[in-house]
C-alpha cells in the first residue's frame, strides 16, 4: 500500500467571490492521471467512503502538505480546515471541509486556489483505497519540487501486517480491511452498550443481588434457629426420660446434654441407654404427702381444740394416727 501527493486534475476551489466552499472534489470519479503519466483507478468510491468511517477521525486539509512532509519530523502543521464527510457524486468522491478561520481567510482572499489530496492506493494494481489528508497549494500540477518527484510515502503498516493483525487472509484489500477495521469498531461499541445495560435474563443488579442474599441468610439462620430448638427439645425429652428410668444420675444429666448436641450424639445416647442397667431407683416418693401437709384445721376443729385444751399440733396427731 502507498501513499502518493498527488495534485488530481488540478482540483480548483470554486465558490462565490470572498467564500470558501464548503463541498469541493477531492478524487475524480474513474481512470485518474497525473502530469508524470501514471493513473490509479477511482472504481470503487464506497469503499474509500468505508475507510473514511472506519477511521472515525476527521482529515486535516493542511498548508503544502505539511502534515505529511514536518508532521513526522516535529515541525509544526497547522491545519486550514478538516473534511468532515465524504460523499459519492456518481463515482467522483467529494468531501465537506470545515474551514479554521485562517483557512477560510486564504482561500476567500485567493492566497490559495487549489486542492492537492493525498491518495493511499494499493501497489498492484492501483486501485485508489482511501485518502490521507489534503493539502492547499498554489502548484497543483506537480511542479513544486517535493511534488514533482512524485515521492512516495511507505505507510507505517504494511497492508500485509495489517491483514495479519485482523486475521485476515493476505489476498484480502485494504478496503476489506478497512471493512473488517469499521466491524470491530461495531462489534466493540456493542460490547460496551451491553456492559453498561447488561440483559436481565443473566444479569441481576447488585442491590437486589444484595437484598435477595439478605434473605437468605436470614431464612437460613431462621432455619438454623429451628433446628436447633427442636434438637433441644428432643434431646430434654431423652435425658428425662433417661433420669425417670434411672439409666443416669442427675449428677451426669448436663455432660449427656452437650454430648448429645454433638453431631450424631442424640443417635448415639439413644443406643447407650438402650445399653445400660439401671443405675438408681425411682423415689416413689410422687404424689405422696409428707406429714403435716394438707392437713389445715378448719373452724369446727379449731373451736374442739379449744373446749378440750388440745393444742393443733396433738389433735393433728392423734387424727393421723386414727
Amino acid at each position: 500500500m502507498k501513499k502518493i501527493y498527488q495534485a488530481i486534475n488540478s482540483i480548483e476551489l470554486k465558490g462565490d467571490p470572498g467564500q470558501a466552499p464548503e463541498w469541493v472534489e477531492l478524487i475524480p470519479a474513474g481512470r485518474v492521471t497525473g502530469r508524470d503519466g501514471r493513473s490509479w483507478l477511482n472504481s470503487r468510491p464506497e469503499d474509500i467512503l468505508a475507510g473514511f468511517a472506519a477511521l472515525g477521525a476527521d482529515l486535516p486539509v493542511d498548508i503544502e502538505h505539511s502534515t505529511e512532509l514536518k508532521a513526522p519530523g516535529g515541525d509544526p502543521a497547522p491545519a486550514a480546515g478538516w473534511v468532515k464527510e465524504l460523499q459519492n457524486r456518481d463515482g467522483a468522491v467529494w468531501g465537506r471541509i470545515e474551514w479554521t478561520d485562517s483557512g477560510r481567510e486564504l482561500v476567500a482572499s485567493k492566497a490559495y486556489r487549489y486542492l492537492s489530496p493525498v491518495i493511499v492506493y494499493q501497489r498492484d494494481n492501483g486501485l485508489i483505497a482511501g485518502l490521507s489528508s489534503v493539502g492547499l497549494t498554489n502548484r497543483p500540477n506537480l511542479h513544486l519540487p517535493a511534488l514533482n518527484q512524485q515521492q512516495d510515502v511507505e505507510d507505517e503498516m504494511d497492508l500485509k501486517q495489517l491483514l495479519a493483525a485482523l486475521e485476515m487472509p493476505e489476498t484480502a484489500t485494504f478496503a476489506e480491511a478497512l471493512n473488517k477495521i469499521a466491524a470491530v469498531k461495531g462489534d466493540l461499541s456493542t460490547a460496551l452498550n451491553r456492559a453498561d445495560n447488561p440483559p436481565l435474563d443473566k444479569f441481576v443488579p447488585r442491590a437486589d443481588h444484595d437484598a435477595a442474599l439478605a434473605r437468605a441468610t436470614n431464612a437460613e439462620k431462621k432455619l438454623a434457629d429451628l433446628e436447633k430448638a427442636g434438637l433441644e427439645e428432643k434431646i430434654e425429652t431423652a435425658i428425662n426420660a433417661a433420669l425417670e428410668a434411672g439409666k443416669i444420675t442427675p449428677a451426669t444429666a448436663d455432660y449427656h446434654r452437650a454430648q448429645c448436641r454433638q453431631e450424631g450424639g442424640l443417635e448415639r445416647f439413644a443406643e447407650y441407654i438402650k445399653a445400660a442397667p439401671a443405675i438408681g431407683d425411682a423415689s416413689k416418693l410422687d404424689g405422696k404427702k409428707q406429714a403435716g401437709e394438707g392437713t389445715a384445721l378448719n373452724s369446727e376443729e379449731l373451736k374442739m381444740c379449744q373446749a378440750l385444751g388440745v393444742s393443733e399440733e396433738d389433735f393433728l396427731k392423734t387424727r393421723a394416727a386414727a
